[in-house]
């Protein structure tokens, strides 16, 4: 059966899914502990600043496999508050159709978002490679990746740009075809200026130049985006080389006016000026995009913008879960998941435990890396048989049990250290 527990913007605050956020090199050996402690035997771990979700394939009753994953996830990470609506728990089949939505961005903070695709992939393949995965989530995962392709194929739930950043972007590549040579600068040091920055770099733009009234905020921005920073009453001298303004001051009134940008065109020689004014009120003059080559976007034009392609894509939803809806019911009808009477049964049920192989060739892959995170008690546990392992054909299977039974009572019990990963 494939259960899924965790947490994400839905759920929580960025404040509590920080607080349980696994970082990537450390995920193999939260896996190991995981399968060790018994609460599941094929397990995946989806960290991203927006969830953190454990996948698993378990054939332990599901409010004990629940019961024991939660309290693996709030001991690896010394977590001692209460938690109550802040942590999903899903069963099959709602467990397979809310991975198929997560693959396929319908659950993502930004609907239709491909990101959330590639960082599936590759939790799913770092579970893959330390041998953490086998029939059971290899076939789901596989079939997820699979419906996310042909949603992206099929339908507009991916068409479009709906965050300011990605708009300005598309503005961008519409005015000056190619962004590579294309320097940027930013007047003030905002957050969404930021990320609009950024997004402007990812797509090719050559450079950043970062003026601000405090000088050392400039500086710290200019470093984070490789850039460089200026004096803030010095900008209108970088004016000639720059193709790209975003302003996000918290001035008062106009920075920028026509009557002071029409002499600094004139040293530009007139080639197209792209302003993003994100600033409340507005930093650039309205009149300013009345003149030739200048193309002026101020926060409500970029959110109208937004807006359009986001109701275009919630137009696709419906479509969406009716594919994911047949694309859930194939998987759990095929390979003899349903029973004589039609029901269906839990994926993988009927299957038994993994093959003797496959459990064999997880103790000890990673014994140096665990033997350093666990308290000394539990190292040489580990230790042990590791070493053992080495030496015994037939009765591998033993001390595996042993370690198993080690672990998962270290791990239930109130009053042992915290496992530490770092």
């Amino acid at each position: 059966m494939l259960l899924v527990l965790g947490l994400s913007h839905h759920s929580s605050p960025v404040t509590l899914r920080e607080r349980f956020a696994f970082a990537e090199a450390r995920i193999p050996v939260a896996l190991q502990l995981l399968r060790d402690s018994g609460a599941a035997e094929e397990a995946v771990i989806l960290s991203t600043c927006n969830r953190v979700e454990i996948y698993a394939g378990t054939l332990v009753d599901p409010r004990r496999a629940f019961a024991e994953l939660e309290e693996f996830l709030v001991t690896i990470h010394d977590y001692r508050d209460p938690l109550s609506d802040e942590i999903y728990r899903l069963t099959e089949p709602q467990s397979i159709h809310h991975l198929f939505k997560v693959a396929c961005g319908l659950d993502s903070m930004v609907l239709g978002e491909t990101e959330i695709l590639g960082q599936l992939k590759r939790a799913y393949d770092l579970a893959l490679q330390h041998g953490h995965t086998g029939g059971r989530l290899n076939k789901v995962f596989q079939r997820a990746f699979n419906a996310a392709k042909h949603i992206r194929a099929s339908t507009n739930i991916q068409r479009g740009n709906v965050s300011v950043g990605s708009v300005a972007v598309e503005l961008a590549e519409k005015i000056f075809s190619r962004l590579n040579e294309r320097q940027v600068m930013i007047i003030g040091a905002g957050d969404t200026g930021e990320k609009t920055a950024r997004s402007l770099l990812s797509r090719g733009a050559r450079s950043i130049i970062v003026a601000n009234r405090s000088h050392e905020k400039a500086v710290a921005l200019a470093s984070e985006l490789g850039g460089r920073a200026i004096q803030f009453h010095d900008w209108t001298g970088e004016f000639a080389g720059i193709d790209i303004i975003i302003s996000s001051t918290a001035a008062p009134h106009f920075i920028l006016d026509r009557v002071r940008l029409e002499p600094l065109m004139r040293l530009r020689r007139n080639r197209p000026l792209l302003i993003i004014d994100l600033a409340v009120p507005r930093d650039i003059e309205p009149e300013v995009n009345l003149m030739p080559n200048v193309f002026l976007y101020n926060i409500d034009d970029l959110q109208t913008i937004a807006d359009q392609s986001l109701r275009q894509r919630q137009a696709e939803i419906s479509l969406c879960e009716q594919i994911i809806r047949e694309k859930a019911a194939a998987l759990l009808e095929g390979s003899g998941l349903r029973d004589a009477g039609g029901k269906i049964r839990p994926l993988g049920s009927g299957r038994g435990r993994f093959a003797k192989q496959d459990r064999q060739s997880t103790v000890g892959r990673d014994r140096d890396c665990v033997g350093h995170k666990l308290p000394a008690s539990d190292q040489r546990l580990v230790g042990h048989a590791t070493k053992t392992h080495g030496r015994i054909d037939r009765g591998c299977d033993r001390v595996v049990a042993a370690v198993s039974a080690a672990i998962s009572l270290v791990l239930r019990s109130p009053r042992r250290a915290p496992l530490q990963l770092s």
